[in-house]
C-alpha cells in the first residue's frame, strides 16, 4: 500500500503522514527533509546555491539516508545526523532554489521511488510532487490545501515567537516558487483526493485520512 500525501507548507502533512503510517503499520518517508539535507550539504560544502549549474554538478556527491520509522524518522547525510541541521532559516529561505534543479530532482526522485519499493509494510509518502512525478500509481493520493492565514498561524506556531504577517508572505512566495518551477512542479494529481484542512484539527485530518486509506485497502 503506498500513500501518497502532497500539498504545500502548513497543511498538516507531517503531522498527518507520521501519525497515519504509525496507526496504519507503515512506513514512512518525508521528502521534503531530504531536498533541505541536500540544501544543507551544499551550504555546509561552499557550493554557491544560487549557482544552478554548481548545484547541478554536486548533486551525486552527498549520500543521504532516510529512516522511514513513523515514532522515530532520521536523516543522515554522509554519515551524520543532520535532522536538527536542515530546520534552519538558512536552509528554509534556499531550499526551494535548490529543489528546482532537475539534478537534484532526479537524484532525489531516484532515492524516493527505491525506498518506496523497499517498504515492504507499505508506506505514506509526503511531498509536493509524489502523486505527479514521484510515485504516479499510488495506491492512494492525497493533497491537503488550506488558507494560507491557517498555514501561517500553524507554521508561526511551530517557530516560536514568528511573525504571522511575515510567515504568510513567506509561504505564499515559497508556494509561487514550487508551483511555477519547470521540473516536477507542487500540483495536485488528477486523481488525488483533496482535503481542505483549514477549519479542521489535527486529529480530524488523521482519522479522515485513515478512514481513507482503509476504504482504499477494502476495495483492493
Amino acid at each position: 500500500m503506498i500513500v501518497a500525501i502532497d500539498g504545500p507548507s502548513g497543511t498538516g502533512k507531517s503531522s498527518t503522514s507520521k501519525a497515519v503510517a504509525a496507526k496504519l503499520g507503515l512506513s514512512y518517508l518525508d521528502t521534503g527533509a531530504q531536498y533541505r539535507a541536500i540544501t544543507w550539504w551544499m551550504l555546509t560544502n561552499g557550493v554557491d546555491v544560487d549557482d544552478a549549474d554548481a548545484v547541478a554538478s554536486a548533486a551525486g556527491k552527498p549520500t543521504i539516508v532516510s529512516g522511514t520509522d513513523p515514532s522515530h524518522p532520521t536523516i543522515t547525510v554522509d554519515g551524520v545526523d543532520a535532522a536538527g541541521p536542515i530546520r534552519t532559516q538558512e536552509v528554509t529561505s534556499k531550499v526551494s532554489a535548490v529543489s528546482a534543479v532537475p539534478e537534484v530532482r532526479e537524484r532525489i526522485t531516484e532515492l524516493q521511488r527505491s525506498i518506496a519499493a523497499s517498504a515492504g509494510q507499505g508506506i505514506v509518502v509526503e511531498g509536493r510532487d509524489i502523486g505527479t512525478t514521484v510515485l504516479p500509481d499510488a495506491d492512494l493520493k492525497i493533497f491537503l490545501t488550506a488558507s494560507p492565514e491557517a498555514r501561517a498561524a500553524r507554521r508561526s506556531g511551530e517557530l516560536k515567537g514568528a511573525d504571522v504577517h511575515a510567515t504568510r508572505e513567506a509561504l505564499i512566495k515559497r508556494d509561487a516558487a514550487d508551483s511555477s518551477r519547470k521540473t516536477s512542479p507542487l500540483a495536485k494529481a488528477d486523481d488525488a483526493v483533496e482535503v481542505d484542512t483549514t477549519d479542521l484539527t489535527l486529529q480530524q485530518v488523521i482519522e479522515c485520512v485513515v478512514t481513507l486509506v482503509e476504504e482504499k485497502r477494502a476495495a483492493a
